[in-house]
C-alpha cells in the first residue's frame, strides 16, 4: 500500500467514525471509540477484500468498498458493546 493510499484511509476512516458520531451523540470518549473503531474497522476490511479478491469499490490500491463495510460493521459493534452493561452474575 502506497503512503497517499495510507492517507486516504486514515481520512476516510476518521470522517466515518466522526460522522458516526455525530450521529450517536456522545462525550469525548465515545468520539474517540468511534473514531479507533473506525480505523479498526477499515483496516480489517481491507485486509479481508485484499485475501477475498474483491475488486469492486477499488480507488487505486485501496479496496474501499470491503473497508467502508467493515468501519461501519465495526463502528455499530462499538456502539452496540459501549451500551452494553457487562455485570457479574449475583451469587
Amino acid at each position: 500500500m502506497t503512503l497517499p493510499a495510507f492517507v486516504g484511509g486514515a481520512l476516510i476512516a476518521t470522517l466515518f467514525g466522526a460522522a458516526f458520531h455525530l450521529v450517536a451523540g456522545g462525550d469525548g470518549r465515545r468520539l474517540g471509540l468511534y473514531v479507533l473503531a473506525g480505523w479498526l474497522g477499515f483496516a480489517l476490511g481491507h485486509i479481508v477484500g485484499g485475501w477475498s479478491g474483491v475488486t469492486a469499490g477499488r480507488l487505486g490500491p485501496l479496496n474501499l468498498l470491503t473497508a467502508t463495510v467493515g468501519s461501519w460493521t465495526a463502528l455499530l459493534a462499538a456502539r452496540w458493546l459501549a451500551n452494553t452493561d457487562f455485570k457479574l452474575p449475583d451469587k
